[in-house]
C-alpha cells in the first residue's frame, strides 16, 4: 500500500532529477510531487543557496519528503570550486535547516564515489572506506555526508545517503561529470560518429544504469526507519567498466564504432576514484539489488537512443514511427 506522500525535488532539470521526478509522480500523484531547479523551464525557480526563498517554499509545500538533487558535479566544479562549494554544501545546509525548521520526516542527500580518496580500496571499496578525496566535489560530498549524520543525532531528522557511481541512461542528458563519457560514448555510436574519449582505455569506474537509480533510491527512501543503520550512508553499486569495456560492448552490436583515447584532466580525476564498490550493506540492510550489467545496459542505451533518432527523423519528415521507443532493445 502507498503511502501518501507530499515532495520536494530540487535540482529537478539535472541527470537524476529529469528521470526520478516522471517517477515520483507516478507513484504518488502529480498533484503531490514539487519539482525546483535555478534554471530550465520549470514549475518551481529555486536557488537553494537562497536560504530567506527556500525557508519560504517548504514552509508554503509543507512537504515530507525532500529529494535534494542541486548540485555542481564534478568536472564542472574543478572548474569554479567557490559556485561548487555555495551550492554543493551551502546549499544543502540550507535544505537541512528548511527541513528542521518545518519539520520534514525525511531528506535525501546524493553522494558519490568522489568521497573516496586514492588511499581508498581501489576494488570493492567498503562504505567505510576512507574518505580524503581530491576534487571540492568531493570534499563538498564528503561533508555532507557527514552532516548527514549530525543532523539524525542533533536533530532527529532522517537524512538518508547514497553514494552514486558513475550514472548511464538515455532518459537524459549528463550535466558535467567525470563519467559522463559512458552515456556520450552511447550517442556517438548510434550517430555513427568516431568517440574521443577522455579517460584512458583502462581506467575502469563503477557505474549504475539510470533505471537502477532511480528504482533503488525510491525503495531506499521507502524502506523502514529501523532498517537504515548507516547514518552516513550507502555505497548503490552496479557493475565496473572501462572505456574500452564499453567500446567492446557497443562494437559487439555495432561493428564499425570507433574510438580514440584522449585523456584530458578528466582522466586524472577518475584514476583517485574506486574501480569498483562494495555495495554488500545496503544488499543487506534494506534489499538492494540492481538489474542491470554491462551488456543489458548497452543493449538499452543502443535501443532507445536509435528508437529516439528515428522518432525525431520521422516527425521532420512528417511520417509517424508508433511506439519507437517500446521497440528499442
Amino acid at each position: 500500500m502507498q503511502v501518501q506522500q507530499r515532495i520536494l525535488v530540487t535540482g529537478c532539470n539535472g541527470q537524476i532529477g529529469q528521470v526520478l521526478v516522471p517517477a515520483l509522480q507516478q507513484r504518488y500523484g502529480k498533484q503531490n510531487v514539487f519539482h525546483s531547479d535555478v534554471r530550465g523551464d520549470v514549475p518551481i525557480h529555486l536557488d537553494v543557496t537562497d536560504t530567506t526563498a527556500l525557508l519560504k517554499l517548504v514552509q508554503e509545500i509543507r512537504p515530507t519528503m525532500i529529494y535534494h538533487l542541486a548540485a555542481v558535479l564534478s568536472a564542472t566544479g574543478e572548474r569554479d570550486p567557490v559556485r561548487a562549494w555555495q551550492v554543493n554544501l551551502n546549499g544543502y545546509f540550507n535544505v537541512l535547516e528548511a527541513a528542521v525548521a518545518c519539520k520534514v520526516e525525511r531528506v535525501f542527500f546524493p553522494s558519490t564515489i568522489a568521497v573516496y580518496g586514492p588511499d581508498a580500496p581501489r576494488e570493492a571499496t567498503p562504505d567505510d572506506a576512507p574518505t580524503r578525496p581530491t576534487t571540492i566535489y568531493g570534499i563538498a560530498k564528503a561533508a555532507g555526508e557527514n552532516l548527514a549524520a549530525w543532523y539524525r543525532k542533533k536533530h532527529g531528522l532522517d537524512v538518508r545517503v547514497l553514494r552514486y557511481p558513475g550514472i548511464i541512461g538515455w532518459e537524459s542528458a549528463p550535466g558535467g561529470g567525470t563519467t559522463d563519457y559512458a552515456v556520450e560514448i552511447y550517442h556517438a555510436a548510434v550517430d555513427g560518429q568516431r568517440f574521443r574519449c577522455p579517460l584512458s582505455a583502462q581506467r575502469a569506474l563503477p557505474m549504475l544504469a539510470m533505471a537502477d537509480a532511480v528504482r533503488g533510491t525510491i525503495e531506499y527512501m521507502e524502506a523502514d526507519a529501523e532498517k537504515i543503520l548507516q547514518p552516513s550512508g550507502y555505497n548503490l553499486g552496479g557493475f565496473s567498466g572501462a572505456p574500452a569495456d564499453f567500446a567492446g560492448a557497443i562494437q559487439q552490436r555495432m561493428p564499425d564504432f570507433a574510438i580514440d583515447y584522449v585523456p584530458d584532466h578528466r582522466d586524472a580525476i577518475a584514476a583517485s576514484w574506486p574501480e569498483g564498490l562494495n555495495d554488500s550493506a545496503a544488499r543487506r540492510d534494506w534489499g538492494w539489488q540492481p538489474q542491470y550489467d554491462l551488456q543489458a545496459l548497452t543493449a538499452a542505451m543502443l535501443g532507445h537512443i536509435g528508437a529516439a533518432r528515428a522518432a525525431r527523423a520521422a516527425e521532420a519528415a512528417g511520417k509517424v514511427v508508433p511506439n519507437a521507443a517500446a521497440n528499442a532493445a
